[in-house]
């Protein structure tokens, strides 16, 4: 009976510092999303390419990003608000190569779109850093 309690309490520890590891890896995942979205929010698409995961930059080349921001998200003009309405955290994503993920995705006013989700992917890159790797505008 001892023994199955010690063994309680160490998988109910366990659980509470994977649950304190994945929520670090939101948070921190939340304020990368949150400096890069600032960079698309001011039009300095070229530094958003810059400061994005790797898996991203291999993704789609520079000026090329910076036409789609130009095309999509210029339109839209100044942000009014963005509240966060989910961060959800995975390891898999469809055509994306097994990593450590956390998809967030906000509720936007924009000065010419009132309701706008918007859709921000972190990644874990390879030196430790959390960097958006996907951004959608619906």
């Amino acid at each position: 009976m001892r023994k199955n309690i010690v063994g309680l309490i160490g998988a109910s520890f366990l659980a509470l510092s994977m649950a304190g590891c994945s929520h670090d890896n939101a948070t921190a995942a939340q304020r990368a999303a949150a400096a890069w979205l600032k960079l698309v929010d001011s039009g300095n698409y070229a530094q958003s390419w810059e400061e994005a995961a790797a898996i991203m930059k291999a993704s789609v080349a520079k000026d090329q990003w910076q036409a789609i921001l130009q095309a999509n998200r210029a339109p839209l003009g100044a942000l009014l608000s963005r509240k966060l309405t989910s961060a959800e955290s995975t390891t898999e994503l469809p055509g994306a190569p097994p990593g450590q993920y956390v998809v967030l995705e906000y509720a936007s006013r924009f000065e010419h779109r009132n309701n706008a989700i918007e859709t921000a992917t972190s990644t874990l890159d390879k030196d430790g850093q959390w960097r958006v790797s996907l951004y959608v505008i619906k």
